[in-house]
C-alpha cells in the first residue's frame, strides 16, 4: 500500500487510501519521513559563502585592479602597487558585512515564513512548510498561502486568488477534484487539500522562502551606480592606450611608460564604489532588523524614503486591528432575541471566521438547536471582500445574510440614516437581513429584510497620530484607503489626524479611466468600500503621475494593490499572502517602526550620493589628466603609489565614514544628473590645479622631476580635501575632523623619513609653496562655489 501511494504521488495524483477527515496517521507520516518524501524545498536564492567570496573577490573592479597589479609588477615597481589593498580590504569588508546580514535576515524570516495547518490523526496541527510530507491533508482558510501543490477535497466557497502565478486579478472558485497551486492563496471560503507535488516539484520551492531573499535591486542610486561604471568601463581603456603610446614616446623606458599608465588607470578606477555603497545598503538593512522590521532586499531602505504618497489600510494598520463586538441594534418589527440567535448562529457555523465573525462569536454563545433543526446550515457563501458580504442557509430558516450596509439593504433610508449617524463616531457597523429565498451562489435575492444594525469597535494605535504626523511634516501625501463604510473610514482618519480627512469618496463612485482616478485621487485623502481591484488600480493611477507609492496593508484584500506599489508593507500578524508579496515585514507589528525606515532611507541616499561624488570626482581628474598628458607630451605627473596616498586619504578612509554617518537630509530626484554636475566641475578643477603646479615646478631647472610630482600630489590631496569637507555638509564637528585627521596624516607621511622615501616625496624649493598653496586656494575658492552655482541653476 505504502510503494501504490508513493506512485500515484509522484505522478501528481492524490493518494486515494488517505482519510481526508482523518488525515495521515502519525505512522503514515514517519514512513514518509524516512523515504525522503517531505517537502524539502531547495535553498532560497541566498547566497552561501562559497558564492559570497567569490562575489566580493572576483568582482570586476577587482579583476581590474588585480591587472593593473600585475602590470605594475611586469613594470618592475612592487611599492607602486599599494593599491591592491583595496582589492584585500574590498573583500574583507563586504564579505563580512553580507554574512552579517545574512544571518541578521534568516533569524526574522524565521519569524515571517508561512505554516501549514495539517490534518493528522484527526487533529490539526500547525507546521513548518518543510515539514509537510506527501500525501498531507492540509486545511485552508481565509488569507492562507497555499505552500504546495494539490488537489482539493473539501470546498466551503474556496476561491483561491491566482494573481501572483497568472496575473490574473479574478479570484478562481475551487470545487473538489480541482488542482490548486502553491504560490496561489486563499481568497474566500475554506477547505481542505490533498498534497500531490512536493518539495522541488512544488512551486512552493521559491515562494514559500521568499523572506529570506538577500538581493540588489534596480533601485534609482544601482542605477545611477551601473550607469557610471559602464560609462568608466568604455572610458578606461581607450584613455590608457592614447596615454601609454604618448608614455612611451616621451619616457626613456618602457617601464616607466607603464608605471604612469597604471597610476592613471589606477585613480580612474572607482574602486571603493560598489563596496561603499553596498556597505551602506547592508548597514540599513542590519538596523531594520534589530528593530525587527524584515527588508527583504537591499533597496528597500531607499524605496519609503523615495516615497511621496503612503495609502495606509484602515484596519490593522490605522487601528489596532483587534475589534470587538460593541451593540445588536435591531430594527423596528425585528424580534431582538431572533435576531441574536440568528447572528450567534451565523458566527459558530462559519468554518472559516474571519476577525469580524470571531468578535461575534466571542460575544454569542452557540444558539440553542444550532446543530438540530432550528439552526442547521445547509448552504453558506463566505465573505469576500469583492462582494463585501457572506450568507448561511438554515434549513427550514431561509438564509441570512451578513455585510455591508449600503451593500444589503441598498438605498434603505431608515437603514441607511441609522449607519450613518454610526459611522460619524467611527464605530464599524454592519447588516444582518433575512431572505425566505435559498441561497442562489453569490446573487442577492430580490427579498431580504434588514434585521439588525451590529455594532462594532475597532482602536486606533496609539502611535498613530504621532507617526502620520511625522510623515505629513516630511511632504509625504497619506490616503487611507479601506473596504469599510466610507463615513466610518473619515471618522476615523479623522481621528487619526489624515489631513483634509473630510474630502472622503465611495469607491463605487470612482471612475475607470487612470487619468480620471488619478484627478480624484489628488483631490482627495479618505476612500471607503475599495475593492481590491481598486486598490491595485488607485496605486497604479499615483504611479501614472510620476508618484513612489507605498502601501500598508494586512489582509488578502491587499495582497494586489502590495504588490504592485513601489513598496509594499505587511505586518507581521497578518497573512501569510501579504507578508510573502511585501518588501518590508514589521514583524511586531509596530507603526512607529516606519518612521526609522524612512531615516535608514535617507542616511542610505545621501551617503551613497556622497560617496559617489568623490570617486566620480576621482575618475573625472584622472581622465582629464590623461588628457593633458597627452596634450602636452610631457612624463605623468603622479605614481601610483603618489595617488594610492591622495585616494585614501581624500576618499577611502573618509568615504568609510560617510557611508555610515547619520542623515536625515530630505531626498531629491536626480541622483546621477546631481552627481555629474558637481563631480566633473570639481574633479576638472583639482586636474587643471594640479596639473598647472606641475607643469611651473617642471619648467624650472632647480625643480626635480620627484620635487613636481611632489607639488602635484600636495595639491591634488588639498583640493581633495575641500572637496570632502564640500560634499560633507551639512557640517559638523567630527566631520571637520575627520578632513584635518586626513590632511594631519599626509603632514606625518611627509615627517617621516621611512613613509616619505617610500612614496618618494621630495620637498621642493621653498619658493615652489607659494604657487602650490595659491593653485589650492583658487581651486578650492573654486570647488565651494559648485553647490551654490548648482542651486542657482536648478531653481525655477
Amino acid at each position: 500500500m505504502v510503494g501504490e501511494t508513493r506512485q500515484t504521488a509522484s505522478s501528481g495524483q492524490p493518494a486515494s487510501d488517505v482519510d481526508v477527515a482523518r488525515g495521515l496517521t502519525g505512522e503514515q507520516v514517519a514512513e514518509r519521513v524516512a523515504a525522503g518524501r517531505t517537502n524539502r524545498v531547495p535553498d532560497a536564492p541566498v547566497r552561501t559563502l562559497p558564492q559570497i567570496l567569490k562575489a566580493n573577490v572576483f568582482s570586476p573592479v577587482n579583476g581590474i585592479m588585480l591587472t593593473l597589479f600585475a602590470a605594475i609588477l611586469v613594470a618592475g615597481f612592487p611599492r607602486d602597487g599599494l593599491f591592491v589593498g583595496v582589492v584585500v580590504s574590498n573583500a574583507v569588508i563586504g564579505v563580512a558585512q553580507e554574512i552579517r546580514a545574512k544571518r541578521e535576515l534568516e533569524k526574522l524570516a524565521v519569524l515571517s515564513a508561512p505554516k501549514a495547518r495539517v490534518v493528522r490523526d484527526g487533529e490539526i496541527s500547525e507546521v513548518g512548510v518543510s515539514e509537510v510530507v506527501a500525501d498531507e491533508i492540509i486545511e485552508l482558510t481565509p488569507g492562507d498561502q497555499v505552500v504546495v501543490d494539490g488537489m482539493v477535497c473539501t470546498s466551503a466557497g474556496l476561491e483561491a486568488d491566482e494573481s501572483l502565478l497568472t496575473g490574473e486579478a479574478d479570484p478562481v472558485e475551487k470545487a473538489a477534484g480541482d488542482e490548486l497551486l502553491s504560490g496561489s492563496f486563499v481568497a474566500a471560503g475554506s477547505g481542505r487539500y490533498q498534497a500531490t507535488r512536493i518539495g522541488a516539484d512544488s512551486y512552493a520551492s521559491s515562494l514559500s522562502e521568499e523572506a529570506r531573499r538577500f538581493v540588489l535591486v534596480n533601485s534609482e542610486l544601482r542605477r545611477g551606480i551601473d550607469t557610471i561604471l559602464r560609462w568608466l568601463i568604455v572610458i578606461i581603456p581607450p584613455a590608457s592606450a592614447l596615454l601609454i603610446l604618448v608614455l612611451l614616446d616621451t619616457e626613456d623606458h618602457w617601464q616607466n611608460a607603464l608605471q604612469g599608465t597604471v597610476a592613471a588607470a589606477v585613480a580612474m578606477v572607482p574602486d571603493g564604489l560598489v563596496l561603499l555603497t553596498s556597505l551602506s545598503f547592508v548597514a540599513g538593512v542590519i538596523a531594520l532588523a534589530r528593530r525587527r522590521a524584515l527588508a527583504k532586499e537591499l533597496a528597500t531602505v531607499e524605496l519609503l524614503a523615495r516615497t511621496d504618497v503612503l495609502c495606509l489600510d484602515k484596519t490593522g494598520t490605522i487601528t489596532t486591528g483587534h475589534i470587538s463586538f460593541g451593540d445588536l441594534e435591531v430594527l423596528p418589527g425585528v424580534d431582538r432575541s431572533r435576531a441574536a440567535a440568528a447572528l450567534a448562529a451565523m458566527a459558530h457555523a462559519d468554518a472559516a471566521p474571519n476577525a469580524t465573525m470571531l468578535a461575534v462569536r466571542d460575544a454569542y454563545d452557540v444558539p440553542p438547536g444550532v446543530d438540530g433543526h432550528d439552526w442547521t446550515p445547509h448552504a453558506a457563501v463566505p465573505f469576500s471582500s469583492a462582494r463585501k458580504w457572506s450568507a448561511i442557509e438554515f434549513s427550514g430558516q431561509g438564509a441570512y445574510y451578513f455585510g455591508a450596509p449600503d451593500v444589503l439593504a441598498g438605498d434603505l433610508a431608515e437603514v441607511m440614516d441609522r449607519v450613518a449617524v454610526h459611522a460619524a463616531t467611527g464605530r464599524r457597523t454592519l447588516l444582518l437581513a433575512h431572505s425566505p429565498d435559498p441561497l442562489a451562489d453569490e446573487t442577492l435575492p430580490r427579498q431580504r429584510t434588514p434585521w439588525a444594525l451590529v455594532l462594532l469597535e475597532d482602536t486606533i494605535r496609539p502611535d498613530a497620530p504621532e507617526i502620520l504626523a511625522f510623515f505629513k511634516e516630511q511632504g509625504v501625501n497619506l490616503k487611507v484607503i479601506s473596504g469599510d463604510h466610507t463615513a466610518t473610514v473619515a471618522a476615523v482618519a479623522e481621528r487619526a489626524g489624515i489631513p483634509n480627512a473630510e474630502a472622503h469618496v465611495d469607491a463605487r463612485d470612482l471612475p475607470e479611466d487612470t487619468d480620471q482616478l488619478a484627478t480624484v485621487l489628488a483631490d482627495n485623502a479618505v476612500f471607503g468600500r475599495v475593492t481590491p481591484q481598486q486598490k491595485r488600480a488607485m496605486v497604479g493611477a499615483l504611479q501614472s503621475r510620476g508618484h513612489t507609492v507605498a502601501m500598508t496593508g494586512d489582509g488578502v484584500n491587499d495582497v494586489l494593490a502590495l504588490k504592485n506599489a513601489d513598496m509594499g508593507i505587511a505586518m507581521g500578524s497578518g497573512s501569510a499572502s501579504t507578508r510573502a508579496v511585501a518588501q518590508l515585514v514589521l514583524l511586531d507589528n509596530s507603526f512607529a517602526t516606519l518612521p526609522e525606515v524612512l531615516a535608514q532611507g535617507r542616511k542610505v541616499i545621501n551617503n551613497v550620493e556622497r560617496v559617489a561624488n568623490l570617486f566620480v570626482t576621482k575618475a573625472a581628474y584622472a581622465v582629464l589628466l590623461t588628457l593633458l598628458v597627452g596634450m602636452f607630451t610631457v612624463e605623468y605627473p603622479f605614481l601610483p603609489r603618489h595617488l594610492t596616498l591622495v585616494g585614501t586619504f581624500s576618499i577611502g578612509v573618509p568615504g568609510l565614514f560617510l557611508a555610515l554617518a547619520p542623515s536625515t537630509e530630505l531626498i531629491r530626484p536626480g541622483f546621477l544628473i546631481r552627481v555629474l554636475r558637481f563631480s566633473v566641475p570639481a574633479g576638472m578643477l583639482a586636474a587643471f590645479a594640479s596639473f598647472t603646479v606641475y607643469e611651473i615646478a617642471r619648467r624650472h631647472d632647480e625643480v626635480s622631476l620627484p620635487e613636481a610630482r611632489t607639488v602635484a600630489t600636495f595639491t591634488l590631496l588639498g583640493v581633495g580635501l575641500v572637496i570632502l569637507v564640500v560634499i560633507s555638509r551639512p557640517l559638523r564637528p567630527w566631520k571637520i575632523g575627520l578632513a584635518l585627521a586626513m590632511a594631519g596624516s599626509y603632514a606625518v607621511v611627509m615627517a617621516w623619513p621611512f613613509a616619505r622615501d617610500f612614496f618618494e616625496l621630495d620637498g621642493p624649493p621653498p619658493w615652489m609653496w607659494i604657487p602650490t598653496m595659491v593653485a589650492v586656494a583658487i581651486a578650492g575658492a573654486a570647488v565651494i562655489t559648485i553647490p551654490r552655482a548648482l542651486r542657482r541653476y536648478e531653481r525655477p
